[in-house]
C-alpha cells in the first residue's frame, strides 16, 4: 500500500464521519429541502478550491490525495446530491427539486471560486492567517 493510498483511506474515514455527523445535526426527510446535503457540498466545494489554490504546487502528493479525493471526496458525493433531487422530483415536489438543483449549482460553483480566490490571496482579511509570518528577532527588553 502506498503512502498516497493510505492517505486517501484515512481521509475518507474522516470525511465520511464528518458527513454523517453533519447529517445527524441537520436532519431532513425525503420530501423536504436537503439542507445538510447542500451545506456539505458547498463547504466541500469551497474547501477543494482553497486546497487546490494553496497547496497544489507545494504540498506532498500524499497530503493532497488524503485531503482531496480522501477527505473531501468522501465528505461530498455526487450520489448524495442526486438522490434527494430524484426523491423530490418523484414526489411531485418539482419547485423544491428545481430550487435545490439551482442552489447546489450556484452555491457550489460560487464556493469553489471563493476558495480558489482566497487560496490565491485575492481575499481580504481572511487571507492574513494563511500568509507566512516572518520570524521575529528576540527582544531583550519589553516596552511598557
Amino acid at each position: 500500500m502506498t503512502r498516497d493510498l493510505a492517505a486517501v483511506i484515512a481521509g475518507g474515514a474522516v470525511g465520511t464521519t464528518l458527513r454523517l455527523m453533519l447529517d445527524a445535526l441537520i436532519p431532513h426527510g425525503d420530501d423536504t429541502f436537503p439542507v445538510s446535503t447542500l451545506v456539505v457540498n458547498v463547504v466541500g466545494a469551497f474547501a477543494l478550491g482553497l486546497l487546490v489554490a494553496r497547496l497544489r504546487s507545494s504540498a506532498p502528493s500524499w497530503l493532497l490525495a488524503g485531503l482531496g479525493p480522501g477527505l473531501l471526496g468522501s465528505f461530498t458525493t455526487f450520489s448524495a446530491f442526486v438522490i434527494p433531487l430524484v426523491t423530490l422530483a418523484s414526489s411531485d415536489r418539482w419547485m423544491t427539486a428545481i430550487g435545490y438543483l439551482a442552489a447546489t449549482l450556484l452555491l457550489g460553483f460560487g464556493a469553489a471560486a471563493a476558495g480558489l480566490a482566497l487560496g490565491r490571496g485575492r481575499g481580504r482579511a481572511a487571507v492574513a492567517p494563511l500568509a507566512p509570518v516572518a520570524p521575529r528577532a528576540p527582544r531583550d527588553e519589553v516596552d511598557e
